[in-house]
């Protein structure tokens, strides 16, 4: 579908803002104040950054590698902060030991599933063969090394790297936003899902409707440990700011163990809101870069597209009104369906065809289901906060941020601030005033600091 083509589905989709007031009774909006998140961190210099992935890699037992031999080198699509100086700093650091790196792109279905377009998600993150200095082999074809115990899943690798002398993984250790379990996101899941390209991915999410991946993911990692040369991977954890915090290489022996353990740090220091009971939550932007989800479900408390996955247990948010997808997301509204609202911007953007089967491969199509869509920003509001009871603005709880990622300075509303000033983990930086709108869209930027 064209863009012009999206537009006019959009306008023939979107309710006008008249109609939405003249049904809500054009109730009183609370005014908005901005908060400020308190943070302790203390994240590694980016210039320092290829320097702590070389230090990593002499964690690992290169031993067991013939000198000059191949490493293969797993690369994700994820937004992974100094992710392109990370690479660099283990493909040079190997290089000088003799050995002779390569990339291949380790994002299952990512990039449409083909080998130059997964080529191409890697050079949007800034990993090309002349920005890291070494090959990057590029393809969807993938051997079968075994089969599961019990259920005899097939356990597939990406052929270029099955076929070197041995294969590191590098990636960022957090919260999953499809399941919970002792290992999710990290070192494990690009083996199995990411390594497993297109064939892998489709089977492991299929299966994982009735085998839970809190179950699959060590199972089949114990197998691709046990069958091909890893010789570990390269543990990258982030603070709330996104910001590098911990690079680490962690040995085969190690592997879930230290991924586990990794992980309960991710958890500790993973941007949240800092409100546990919300009213309506407004989301400016979402996106595969922001979360796989578009809506990182450990943030707003919802996983509907989930079929045996228990929802997170906070925070309990009544309403969520989503404004836009992010340029770096193409298209792709994966997970549009935990918003209760959407802003006509959402279907103008949205590429249908990728979200859809980017939500086959997942097996979480109802993750994709398109909200009620509105013309303007002060419609979304209205909507919102017209189906949630009686609503005092001086009372209600209503959040406005960039998105999940990004949630250290928030919009909030008057009971929000009076309830921040007696918090140590919060600082408010701007009293309440009314919201303005432009024809019915926030004149206010979205908070990015």
């Amino acid at each position: 579908m064209g863009q012009d083509q999206a537009s006019e589905v959009a306008d023939q989709l979107s309710v006008p803002e008249a109609m939405i007031k003249k049904a809500c009774d054009d109730p009183a909006l609370p005014e908005l104040g901005i908060i400020e998140q308190v943070w302790n961190t203390d994240s590694i210099p980016s210039s320092e950054t290829a320097e702590a992935a070389a230090k990593a890699v002499d964690s690992l037992p290169l031993e067991t590698v013939p000198a000059g031999g191949e490493i293969a080198l797993g690369v994700g699509s994820r937004g992974i902060a100094n992710l392109a100086s990370l690479v660099s700093g283990v493909v040079t650091h190997l290089q000088d030991r003799g050995y002779e790196p390569f990339i291949f792109p380790a994002m299952g279905s990512h990039g449409g599933a083909t080998d130059d377009g997964q080529r191409k998600k890697l050079a949007e993150l800034d990993i090309t063969e002349a920005t890291i200095g070494c090959e990057i082999r590029s393809s969807m074809n993938v051997v079968e090394i075994g089969q599961t115990t019990d259920r005899e899943i097939p356990v597939v690798a990406d052929a270029n790297a099955a076929s070197a002398d041995a294969i590191i993984p590098i990636n960022r250790v957090k919260p999953h936003t499809d399941f919970d379990g002792t290992v999710e996101s990290g070192l494990s899941k690009m083996l199995v899902i990411g390594m497993g390209k297109q064939r892998g991915a489709q089977i492991a999410h299929q299966w994982a409707v009735d085998w839970s991946l809190r179950n699959m993911i060590p199972e089949i990692t114990e197998q691709l440990l046990a069958k091909l040369p890893v010789v570990g991977g390269i543990a990258i954890v982030e603070d709330q700011h996104d910001d590098t915090m911990l690079v680490e290489g962690v040995p085969p022996s190690d592997f879930l163990d230290r991924e586990a353990e990794l992980l309960e740090l991710a958890y500790d220091v993973m941007p949240k809101l800092p409100f546990n009971d919300l009213d309506v939550v407004v989301l400016d932007k979402q996106g595969k870069e922001i979360s796989g989800q578009g809506l990182d479900t450990n943030v707003i408390g919802r996983r509907p597209f989930a079929i045996n996955e228990p929802e997170p247990d906070q925070p309990d948010i009544k309403r969520i009104y989503v404004r836009g997808l992010t340029q770096k997301t193409h298209g792709n509204a994966m997970g549009m369906g935990s918003a209760d609202i959407v802003h006509e911007n959402v279907p103008a953007d949205l590429e249908a065809t990728t979200t859809l089967i980017n939500a086959l491969t997942a097996s979480t199509i109802r993750g994709v289901k398109l909200p009620p869509v509105v013309e303007t920003d002060r419609a979304g509001i209205i909507a919102a906060l017209s189906t949630i009871g009686v609503v005092d603005p001086d009372t209600v709880r209503m959040l406005r941020a960039t998105d999940t990622m990004h949630l250290h300075r928030l919009y909030a509303s008057p009971a929000l601030i009076a309830e921040a000033r007696d918090r140590t983990d919060l600082r408010v930086v701007e009293e309440a005033s009314p919201i303005m709108f432009d024809d019915g869209q926030f004149t206010a930027p979205s908070l990015r600091h």
